[in-house]
């Protein structure tokens, strides 16, 4: 019986690194870019002014995930007719050939517009991956998982995508305190591009040794992806307005905030990137222990917590990271990091408990990616756009208080599921 329950736990573990290790390097990629956006702004879309440069360079990051619910429909049908696993590896894959290609693109001087076309199309190939890989993992972990602990499993999916915006956001520091302002801005972003090869490597080495999936029933359906929009587009239609908060939250709080911190308020880079790093670090290390909870306390409770606490909160945490102490920021930041923690620990078996397992990665992918789409990928710049036009540096708080306010009221109407079993 201990032979059998040691197995059984190195197997569990298995599949939590297998699902950890892919998230690292497809949200590693996409942070070091949000980090990196001012430099690249000025490198591959250049404009007499800054301002101008860098809503172009986060209209690239944009693109990157206008594409996801596309990854989300390729990989979604992958998922649910060919199998779990040939999607996980695939979407990996299709995350480090772009990421290192980006690395060693010639920039505006030398290649001209030309330059500015490539990083998008990179950025695009990008988000496709991301489309896959997310999702997919969270349907990979939820369906492995122990029935009375699907919420701490899946809540490994957010520590591997926060572990590699943690090691994104920890690189770029290093850079910053390493090389100078002009090295970085000359060579030196290029080297946390090239780094997400060896990421790369590592995760596709884990998951070509992946466990294959539990045997379910046979999927029939001709087309998943169309036959998730037939028969659960009300469920979608709430994964949507659930990520919506998500979206914003996370990417203004996060990817964002660093910019935020350098351009508005004025703090050195090196700190801006400092305190991201640890306040990445708090959220890293609360998720899993706030995903526990939702097995214990179920998934709602949670996810009005961090929605509603936002709403609450947002202004007056936004106006502490508006400081040029150091510890101020951290304080306002941090508070972030404890309500997105409770809110994103809960989402992924939330949503993977709404949805039967011949579409689950389909619809799953499709609603979480049009949601991110939507309001993830544009929030570093509406963001810009809302202080450009408003000249108020704290005015990002309303759109983080909007955008949990719509989610706090599709959570009011959710069903707890928590202490039920996947539906079949």
């Amino acid at each position: 019986m201990g032979k059998k329950m040691d197995q059984e736990a190195r197997q569990r573990r298995k599949v939590i690194a297998a699902g950890v290790t892919g998230n690292v390097l497809e949200w590693y990629d996409f942070a070091v870019y949000g980090f990196f956006a001012p430099i690249i702004g000025r490198l591959f879309f250049p404009s007499d002014d800054p301002t101008v440069s860098l809503i172009a360079s986060f209209g690239a990051f944009a693109a990157g995930f206008l594409m996801r619910p596309i990854g989300g429909i390729i990989f979604g049908f992958i998922g649910d007719k060919i199998g779990r696993k040939r999607a996980l590896v695939l979407s990996v894959l299709l995350m480090a050939i772009p990421s290192g290609m980006i690395g060693i693109l010639p920039d505006h001087a030398t290649i001209g517009v030309s330059a500015a076309v490539l990083m998008v199309l990179m950025r695009m190939l990008q988000g496709m991956a991301v489309g896959g890989e997310y999702t997919s993992s969270i349907v990979y972990l939820a369906e492995h998982a122990p029935s009375k602990r699907r919420g701490f499993f899946t809540s490994w999916t957010l520590v591997g995508a926060i572990g590699g915006i943690l090691l994104g956001s920890g690189v770029g520091a290093l850079l910053s305190n390493l090389l100078s302002a002009e090295a970085v801005s000359d060579w030196g972003w290029r080297i946390a591009f090239l780094s997400g090869i060896a990421v790369g490597v590592v995760g596709l080495l884990i998951r070509r040794h992946l466990p294959e999936m539990p045997k379910t029933e046979s999927n029939d359906s001709a087309n998943p992806v169309i036959d998730a929009f037939r028969t659960e587009w009300r469920a979608v239609t709430q994964v949507i307005g659930i990520n919506i908060f998500n979206a914003v939250g996370f990417y203004l709080m996060f990817v964002y905030a660093v910019t935020w911190l350098i351009k508005e308020v004025k703090v050195p880079r090196s700190d801006a990137l400092d305190i991201n790093s640890l306040s990445l670090a708090v959220l890293l290390v609360l998720v899993p222990v706030f995903g526990a909870l939702s097995d214990k306390v179920g998934r709602k409770a949670l996810l009005l917590f961090g929605s509603g606490g936002a709403v609450l909160l947002g202004y007056p945490l936004i106006v502490l990271m508006h400081h040029v102490d150091f510890m101020m920021i951290m304080v306002g930041q941090i508070g972030f990091a404890i309500l997105l923690a409770a809110y994103l620990s809960a989402i992924p078996a939330t949503l993977t408990e709404m949805f039967p397992s011949r579409v689950r990665v389909s619809a799953l992918s499709v609603g979480y990616n049009i949601g991110l789409a939507i309001f993830g990928g544009t929030t570093p710049l509406v963001a810009t756009w809302i202080i450009e036009r408003s000249h108020d540096d704290l005015s990002i708080a309303w759109y983080l208080i909007f955008a949990a306010a719509i989610s706090f009221l599709f959570i009011v109407r959710l069903p707890e599921t928590a202490h039920k079993p996947l539906p079949q």
